[in-house]
C-alpha cells in the first residue's frame, strides 16, 4: 500500500496511500485509543449517580495528544466532541502548570465550552516529568444552578444560567480540591447526585490515564509518533473527501423559531466554497446575536461543522482533529453562531446547533445531493422540571431530550423516533423516570404521519405525556415548532413539533420556548417533529 493514485474501493470510499507510516500500526493505534475513550466511557456510565448521564448516557469521552489535539474519540455526544478540544485548550493555557494527579475542572461557554450545565474534566498523563496525552470527559449534569430547575432557563444573560467555572484544579496532585467542591455543590439543587456524577467523571479519567499508562510502558515512544500520524491520516482521508465534491459555492439559510424572547426568527445562513481539497464554511449573514438564550458559542459551531464532514467520511476515519485542517469556519463574533459574553447560551448547544446542522446539509445538498439525507426533526426538544419532591424529603431536577424523526435519505426512509445529528443520547426508560423523579409518564409512542412525504419517506417523531405528582416549575426549550424540516430534492418537509399543556379538561398550546409552574395532575405533552421526505412521490 505505497503510492499511487486514489482509486474507488468497492463501498465507493477512497483508497488512501499510507506514506510516512505503517497502514497494520495507524489501524492499531486508531483501535487502541478509541477502545481506551470507550472504556473511559463505559466506567462513567457505571458509575454516575443521575438518571441523566447513567440512562441518558449524557457524556463524552476523548483521549488528546500534549497539545490538546483530539486524537481519537469514544462514539458519544457530537456536540460534546468537536467541541472539547477547545476546552482542553484553555485547560492547558489558562491552569498554572499541570502536574501528574492534576484534573481540571471547567463549563464555561467562552472557554471552549457549549453550555453551563456540561461540565468538563481534563486530566494529564506524564511518562515522568513530561506530559504526553491528556484525558478528558464532558457530562451533562442535571442541574448547575441558576433561575430554573435543570438549569435550562429561558433566559437572557449566562449569569441566569447557573455556577459558571473558569478554568480550575479540582484535583491537585492526587488530592481532592475539597474548597472548590464545596463550592460548586453549595450553588447547586441536588448536590448529592453532583457530587457522585463528578467522582464518575475523575473514575472515568483515572481508567484513561491508567490505561495510556499501560499503552506507553508497552509500545513507548511509537505510540506518541502514532498519535500524530493519526491527525496527519484523518486530514489525508478529509482532504480526499472535499476532492470529492464540485468546486463551486453553496449557500443555504434556514431559521430558528425564535429566541424565546422576541418571537422573532433566528437566522443561520452559510455559505459552503470548495475549492480543491479545501472548504470554506462561512456564516457570515447569520443573525447577530439575539437576547434570548439560543446563542451559540464559537466551539458549538465548530462542533456542528465537524460533525457534518465528519459524517460524509469513511467509517474507518479517525474522528480526531486532523479532521478540520481543510476547513476553515468563519463565524463572526457577535453573531448567533459566535456569540460574545454575557449571552445566554443555554438552548444554543441543543437547539442551534441542530440549525447550523440543517444550514450545512442543505448547502452540500446542492452539490452532493446523492448523499445528503433531507431534514431530521431539528430539535432535541428540552424538558426540564424541579421543584420539591413530597415523597423522597427533598428537592429534584429532571433534564430529558426527546427525539423525532430522521430525515429521508437519498435510498432509504428516515427512522422513527430516534436522536439524530448533534445528540446521540439514549432515552430515560419509564421506569427509570417514575424511581427518581416525582413524575408519571402518561404515554410514550411513535407520532405517526409526521414524518415528510416523498419516494423515502421521513422518520415519524415522537409523543411524549409527563404527569408531575406535585407542583414544580417547567422549562421547554424546543424548536421547529413553526419552520418544519425541509424535505430534498421534492420531498415534502415533515410535520412540525407541538407542545401541549393538559390540566383538567383543557389543552393549551405552549410556545416552543417557555418556562411555567405546574400543578400536581398538569401534564406535558411534547410531540415532536418528524423527518422532511426525500424525492418526489414516484419519482425515478
Amino acid at each position: 500500500m505505497g503510492g499511487g493514485e486514489a482509486v474507488p474501493s468497492p463501498l465507493h470510499f477512497p483508497f488512501i496511500p499510507m506514506r510516512g507510516f505503517d497502514p497494520v500500526k495507524i489501524e492499531l493505534y486508531r483501535n487502541i485509543f478509541s477502545s481506551i475513550a470507550e472504556e473511559m466511557g463505559a466506567a462513567l456510565q457505571r458509575s454516575s449517580f443521575s438518571p441523566n448521564i447513567k440512562e441518558r448516557r449524557d457524556f463524552s469521552c476523548a483521549v488528546f495528544d500534549a497539545e490538546g489535539n483530539m486524537i481519537e474519540q469514544a462514539a458519544h455526544i457530537p456536540v460534546h466532541l468537536g467541541s472539547m478540544p477547545l476546552s482542553v485548550k484553555s485547560a492547558i493555557e489558562e491552569v498554572n502548570r499541570l502536574e501528574p494527579g492534576d484534573v481540571v475542572i471547567l463549563n464555561d461557554p467562552f472557554k471552549g465550552g457549549t453550555h453551563l450545565p456540561d461540565i468538563t474534566l481534563v486530566k494529564p498523563v506524564f511518562k515522568g516529568d513530561k506530559l504526553l496525552f491528556l484525558v478528558a470527559n464532558r457530562a451533562h449534569h442535571a442541574d448547575v444552578g441558576g433561575a430554573s430547575p435543570g438549569s435550562m432557563p429561558i433566559s437572557t444573560d449566562l449569569i441566569q444560567e447557573g455556577l459558571r467555572i473558569p478554568p480550575m484544579k479540582l484535583m491537585k496532585k492526587g488530592e481532592l480540591n475539597r474548597e472548590l467542591l464545596e463550592l460548586i455543590l453549595a450553588n447547586v439543587r441536588t448536590p448529592w447526585e453532583r457530587e457522585g456524577d463528578l467522582n464518575a467523571q475523575i473514575a472515568a479519567l483515572n481508567v484513561g490515564e491508567r490505561r495510556l499508562r499501560e499503552m506507553i510502558d508497552r509500545y513507548g515512544d511509537e505510540l506518541i509518533e502514532y498519535s500524530s500520524h493519526l491527525l496527519d491520516y484523518a486530514e489525508r482521508i478529509m482532504r480526499s473527501v472535499i476532492s470529492g465534491i464540485p468546486d463551486g459555492r453553496y449557500e443555504f439559510e434556514d431559521f430558528l423559531d425564535d429566541d424565546g424572547v422576541s418571537g422573532e426568527p433566528v437566522g443561520i445562513r452559510v455559505v459552503v466554497e470548495i475549492k480543491g481539497d479545501e472548504a470554506v464554511v462561512d456564516f457570515t449573514g447569520s443573525s447577530k446575536q439575539v437576547r434570548g438564550c439560543v446563542n451559540a458559542t464559537y466551539a458549538i459551531t465548530l462542533s456542528a461543522v465537524f460533525y457534518v464532514f465528519r459524517s460524509l467520511a469513511p467509517p474507518y476515519t479517525p474522528s480526531n482533529s486532523g479532521c478540520l485542517r481543510p476547513i476553515k469556519v468563519i463565524a463572526p463574533e457577535g453573531s448567533v453562531v459566535n456569540a460574545s459574553f454575557p449571552a445566554a447560551v443555554a438552548g444554543g448547544n441543543v437547539e442551534t446547533s441542530q440549525r447550523i446542522v440543517d444550514a450545512v446539509l442543505g448547502a452540500l445538498l446542492k452539490a452532493i445531493p446523492e448523499k445528503i439525507p433531507a431534514a431530521s426533526c431539528g430539535s432535541m426538544n428540552n424538558v426540564a422540571i424541579g421543584g420539591y419532591d413530597p415523597f423522597r424529603g427533598r428537592p429534584f431536577a429532571y433534564y430529558e431530550t426527546i427525539g423525532g424523526g430522521m430525515g429521508a435519505r437519498p435510498s432509504k426512509d428516515g427512522l422513527s423516533g430516534v436522536h439524530t445529528h448533534m445528540t446521540n443520547t439514549m432515552n430515560t426508560p419509564i421506569e427509570a423516570i417514575e424511581s427518581y423523579y416525582p413524575i408519571r409518564v402518561r404515554g410514550y409512542r411513535i407520532r405517526r404521519g409526521s414524518g415528510g412525504e416523498g419516494r423515502f419517506r421521513g422518520g415519524d417523531g415522537i409523543v411524549r405525556e409527563i404527569e408531575v405528582l406535585c407542583d414544580a416549575e417547567a422549562t421547554i426549550i424546543s424548536d421547529r415548532r413553526r419552520f418544519p424540516p425541509y424535505g430534498a430534492m421534492g420531498g415534502k418537509p415533515g410535520k412540525p413539533g407541538l407542545n401541549l399543556l393538559i390540566r383538567g379538561g383543557s389543552v393549551k398550546k405552549l410556545p416552543s420556548k417557555t418556562a411555567l409552574p405546574l400543578k400536581a395532575g398538569d401534564i406535558l405533552r411534547i410531540e415532536t417533529p418528524g423527518g422532511g421526505g426525500y424525492g418526489s412521490e414516484g419519482g425515478g
